[in-house]
């Protein structure tokens, strides 16, 4: 019971997506060898089809096989504010029937060749069927033209109409990579708070936010969460407290003497404060929120901001990332993991374990309870170690498997990159500290592993997710024109 109670709670329908779809041909042939437009268009809904089924809202607007067609399509694609577009090439196609589309669309553009026989009938071939099975001929051209025109592909995929291992993986994969490009577009990320005392990786520019990336970046006031809390009825926060002691584990104290049961009285005003930021999120249509607010000798601003973490983790787990310590870059990143499937947790590096050769990847807090390994532990922190107040904290480690770091960071000349990492989640235990923790381990030495990371240059945090998400996450850097650094991709199957 516990567990549907769990699972429901934490059910997440396919983010949304707009994907722009054609196909191209070639005009010249159709009067030349009849049946063959209507064979392309019969494949062209084939791969409609397959692209709607990962859920995206698919518009279809046909196959160019012409520059005038080509202009319809494109302004077609223009009016319905596409996030990502697919082409297929049908056939040979002149470069001129896709130029206009990518020209005035400015959209990330993916081109798939993908073939419908494996191999032509060479003792029965005819002109017919190679023209049928011409997919990758024009992929050249077309690459060229739109390099001549500053217009760089995102990807161009080569395979097989049919089943293909290969291919078909890739461009499911760009439908999750066009939820990510929705929700920078049109994403909305609050703002509470400072960044932390003297971490300066993390100090952001709003403003180059929203211009190289998309989201527009609400500030708030902590002010602004005080008045939802304190009109939060006695009803709502029962309920709440009931909703917390399902989804979560209250065990016995451990090793750690600042890490003890729950203070009643603290579970019940984070209840309320959870309550408080809900209300927050829908009032200001929220998408993400990076907050941190110290307070000091126990005033109201400390014990507000000091009681974010479940209601945060809530949050987070449910789609809606909240950064501690006003990382807006890391909330950002764990949108990205979130909307690629990865979850997407808070967290930064920990001590090593040289004998296991595997490092812990945790921190106090919040963090994605959805992709926890088990029902995540609620502990009652005496001492909120480098911060003002005490409350409870969240404790587990993320599913065993594959796992993904990815660190949003910026260089000297303020653009943004990517580092990211491939590893494995590692059963064992982990400190009772009313942290989350998580064994990491990477293909290489510890050791190695972590100096390659820190020269990488990444924030101190990461979104940490579950399964190997390398390749999908360059595919979105190439979207989005930064550079990716993937430190230890995954060994090869």
């Amino acid at each position: 019971m516990l567990e549907t109670t769990f699972a429901r709670y934490f059910a997440r329908r396919p983010a949304p997506a707009r994907l722009g779809f054609f196909s191209l041909g070639h005009a010249l042939y159709w009067p030349q060898f009849p049946g063959l437009q209507q064979e392309l268009l019969a494949s062209h809904g084939l791969v409609a089809r397959r692209l709607a089924a990962t859920g995206v809202e698919l518009i279809d607007a046909g196959m160019s096989d012409s520059p005038e067609r080509a202009a319809a399509i494109a302004e077609e694609l223009q009016q319905a504010d596409c996030d990502l577009l697919v082409g297929w090439l049908a056939t040979y196609a002149p470069s001129a029937d896709l130029l206009p589309i990518a020209r005035r669309t400015r959209v990330p553009l993916v081109l798939a060749a993908l073939q419908p026989r494996s191999a032509l009938d060479y003792a029965r071939a005819t002109t017919y069927a190679q023209l049928a099975n011409d997919n990758i001929c024009s992929l050249p051209e077309i690459c060229c033209a739109l390099r001549r025109a500053g217009l760089e592909p995102a990807d161009a995929i080569v395979g097989q109409l049919g089943e293909d291992g290969r291919a078909w993986p890739r461009l499911e994969e760009w439908c999750d990579i066009a939820r990510c490009l929705h929700a920078l577009r049109r994403g909305r990320l609050g703002l509470v708070g400072h960044v932390y005392e003297g971490m300066l990786d993390m100090n952001s520019d709003p403003t180059m936010i929203e211009a190289l990336l998309g989201p527009h970046v609400q500030h708030l006031e902590l002010d602004d969460l005080a008045v939802l809390v304190d009109g939060v009825t006695p009803a709502d926060i029962e309920q709440q407290l009931a909703l917390i002691r399902e989804l979560f584990v209250f065990p016995a104290p451990g090793s750690d003497p600042i890490a003890g049961p729950v203070d009643p009285d603290e579970l019940r005003w984070a209840a309320q404060v959870a309550v408080g930021l809900e209300h927050l999120v829908e009032q200001h249509c929220l998408d993400g929120l990076a907050y941190y607010y110290r307070g000091r000798d126990g005033n109201a601003a400390e014990r507000l901001g000091c009681s974010f973490t479940i209601g945060a983790s809530l949050l987070t787990g449910r789609g809606v990332p909240v950064a501690g310590e006003l990382d807006l870059k890391n909330c950002v990143a764990m949108l990205l993991m979130d909307r690629l499937g990865a979850g997407g947790s808070f967290a930064e590096i920990h001590p090593v374990d040289f004998d296991g050769d595997f490092v812990l990847v945790g921190h106090d807090g919040p963090h994605h309870v959805a992709i926890a390994q088990g029902r995540p532990i609620l502990r009652g922190l005496t001492v909120l170690h480098g911060k003002a107040g005490r409350g409870p904290g969240v404790e587990f480690s993320l599913r065993h498997g594959p796992i993904t770091l990815l660190a949003l960071t910026q260089t000297h000349g303020g653009t943004f990159e990517f580092v990211v990492a491939e590893g494995e989640s590692l059963p064992g235990a982990i400190p009772a500290t009313g942290n989350t923790n998580t064994r990491a381990r990477f293909g290489t030495g510890i050791a190695d592993f972590l100096e390659r990371w820190c020269l990488a240059g990444p924030t101190h945090h990461f979104a940490l997710g579950i399964g190997h998400r390398a390749r999908a996450l360059k595919g979105l850097a190439r979207a989005l024109g930064i550079r990716c650094t993937v430190v230890a991709p995954a060994a090869p199957a």
